[in-house]
């Protein structure tokens, strides 16, 4: 709840807005993120698998249906006015620390459609699976791609790392913008070791 405006709030940066214009003059097929904070969308790039989903949805457990996280939030600070001025410590990814006797009487609103009482942020937490529609879109951008070009990731994540095997056993060659070591470094055919905000848009400048 506290964590959402922080969020909410962010703003593409250059990486995200070079991608954009290499979609747009048709330099860049399709964008696949393990980001979850929409900035991609953000920036104006179409049609983005959100691989490990994206906090700007909430979903219901029982239903599955999901909402806008905007609105979640009203309903969040209306049912929980205590918790509006409080203070909290931030992390960069949008989580709050909230002490222990703030939570006691936290209402959690209810499910818009079902009513239930299981609402989560539409992200990918640890241990869970990546959604099977996303899993099959993320592939099939693969597929059908000429190359694949990695950014700003370590490919940590079996779900992206299995995206670069993939594309290794189809022949197609990947590139990499990236600081430091990824899991696929053995299969990179080029590498450009530098921050993806420096490099996409020397590139965006070359190409377009």
């Amino acid at each position: 709840m506290r964590g959402w405006p922080t969020v909410a709030a962010a703003n593409p940066n250059a990486a995200h807005r070079s991608l954009a214009d290499l979609q747009a003059h048709g330099k860049l097929a399709g964008v696949i993120t393990q980001n979850v904070d929409g900035l991609h969308s953000a920036a104006g790039s179409p049609d983005v698998v959100d691989l490990h989903g994206n906090l700007h949805r909430v979903r219901c457990l029982d239903c599955a249906g999901t909402f806008s996280r905007a609105d979640i939030q009203t309903r969040l600070e209306a049912q929980n006015p205590d918790l509006r001025d409080i203070e909290v410590v931030l992390a960069p990814d949008g989580d709050a620390q909230v002490a222990a006797e703030f939570l006691e009487g936290f209402v959690l609103p209810l499910c818009p459609r079902c009513s239930g009482e299981r609402l989560k942020p539409d992200v990918v937490f640890f241990g869970e699976n990546v959604a099977a529609n996303d899993a099959t879109a993320a592939m099939a951008r693969v597929q059908a791609a000429d190359a694949l070009l990695v950014v700003g990731s370590s490919l940590m994540a079996f779900s992206a790392f299995r995206l670069c095997q993939a594309a290794h056993r189809a022949g197609k060659p990947i590139f990499a913008i990236n600081h430091g070591k990824t899991r696929a470094d053995e299969l990179i055919a080029l590498k450009i070791d530098i921050p993806c905000e420096r490099a996409l848009p020397l590139l965006c400048n070359l190409v377009t």
